[in-house]
């Protein structure tokens, strides 16, 4: 039984890691954006009683699976349920390049041409990943990838796994 943690920068290819070890390891897949929000208003939190809840249904109610996300708060609720953790620690100027190739995603937009509206704000965001000190930083992200007993990976390229 899998049972893994992926994190990293925002587009450091974790859905893409996510949904290719889902396929071909038969995984459930947990993206933590969709827990992590509130569904009527997309630009606020969820509380972390709801996040805390969906997480812990989808770990207890799946043998095998994979969680993603760039939220260390709601990875610290995953950590003592998983087996691995995989840290995407990719160059920003890469996660740059995967943000302006990156697909529509239905689940957080409602056309591509939304998506693509945000692309300015997601760019600033990828570039302040090492000066930020919040739950989506690489401070914070270098901590939990340090502190994990178990086993785990950290990946400077977009790689199969």
């Amino acid at each position: 039984m899998r049972k893994i943690l992926i994190f990293g920068n925002s587009s450091s290819g974790k859905s893409s890691l996510a949904k290719k070890l889902s396929k071909s390891s038969n995984l459930a897949h947990l993206d933590l954006d969709t827990i992590a929000w509130c569904k009527k208003e997309i630009t606020n939190r969820a509380s972390s009683e709801h996040s805390r809840q969906k997480i812990l249904d989808f770990v207890t109610s799946n043998k095998s699976w994979v969680i993603e996300g760039c939220y260390t708060d709601l990875l610290e609720i995953a950590k003592k349920h998983s087996k691995e953790i995989i840290f995407l620690n990719l160059e920003i100027q890469q996660c740059i390049k995967n943000a302006n190739k990156r697909p529509w995603e239905p689940h957080k937009y409602k056309n591509k041409e939304a998506q693509d509206k945000n692309l300015d704000m997601l760019v600033t965001w990828i570039k302040g990943y090492a000066s930020r000190d919040d739950i989506f930083s690489y401070k914070q992200h270098i901590k939990f990838y340090e502190s994990y007993e178990g086993k785990k990976m950290m990946l400077t390229k977009n790689e199969a796994t």
